[in-house]
């Protein structure tokens, strides 16, 4: 899941639980630049260290990796909220707090369905 800073849904791509996300790293970059988003700078989970994802590395645009602090206190860091916030979002509305979903389309609408909602809720107060 691509989001903006303000955690607004930029670009999503679901895959089997069989595809690890590392793996499917270099696809969501394509999607991202498929939409009108032309991010500048990209953070990314410490999952996706050790990994290269050739789409993000062009010019003008900077990935940094945003590690977990391996504390025993609960401790904020600064960018590593925002998609999980995002994804507790989505996971309010009933057909995405559950994998019911047979295939990526499916829930990729849902998702997008949620995040619409959200955001015309969002408008109209």
């Amino acid at each position: 899941m691509a989001v903006d800073t303000l955690g607004l849904l930029l670009a999503i791509l679901v895959t089997p639980a069989s595809t690890q996300d590392r793996a499917a790293a270099p696809r969501l970059p394509r999607k991202l630049r498929a939409t009108s988003a032309r991010p500048r700078h990209v953070w990314a989970d410490g999952g996706y260290t050790g990994h290269p994802i050739d789409d993000t590395h062009k010019p003008g645009l900077r990935m940094q990796i945003v590690q977990r602090l391996h504390t025993h206190t609960l401790t904020v860091v600064p960018r590593r909220w925002v998609v999980e916030r995002t994804l507790a979002w989505i996971t309010r509305h009933r057909r995405c707090a559950r994998d019911h979903e047979r295939h990526p389309t499916h829930h990729t609408a849902s998702a997008c369905w949620a995040m619409i909602r959200i955001l015309t809720r969002r408008l109209t107060k």
